[in-house]
């Protein structure tokens, strides 16, 4: 069992964030002690760690939520984990060639002599 301490510091996630995700339902309300503190299981840490991945990856709140709703029903169609990724990828894509743009962009007026 992890404090809300012990799991902000082994997850990389800040305390706020964690009680954030469990107002919006993104992981269950842990135990409570009788001091009322809470205490998460190894389940909560795995699905924080899974967030915190998710988040790191660039998936929005929605898109984590839907992949730990498809995680916990199996049963429902693999192509909704591919609707996600396929969006995912198509703005990471557009990202890409804004990036490459300003790369250019940058590299012209960097090679641009004062005079």
């Amino acid at each position: 069992m992890y404090s809300i301490g012990q799991l902000s510091n082994k997850t990389g996630v800040k305390v706020p964030t964690i009680r954030y995700y469990e107002q919006i339902g993104l992981i269950a309300p842990p135990e409570r002690t009788a001091g009322n503190q809470r205490r998460y299981s190894q389940d909560g840490f795995a699905r924080l760690s899974f967030i915190r991945h998710s988040r790191d990856l660039g998936f929005s709140l929605d898109d984590t939520r839907e992949f730990l709703e498809l995680s916990e029903h199996p049963d429902r169609q693999c192509c909704d984990a591919h609707d996600i990724a396929t969006r995912h990828l198509t703005a990471l894509r557009e990202k890409i060639a804004k990036l490459k743009r300003l790369e250019k962009e940058l590299e012209r007026i960097s090679n641009c002599k004062a005079g």
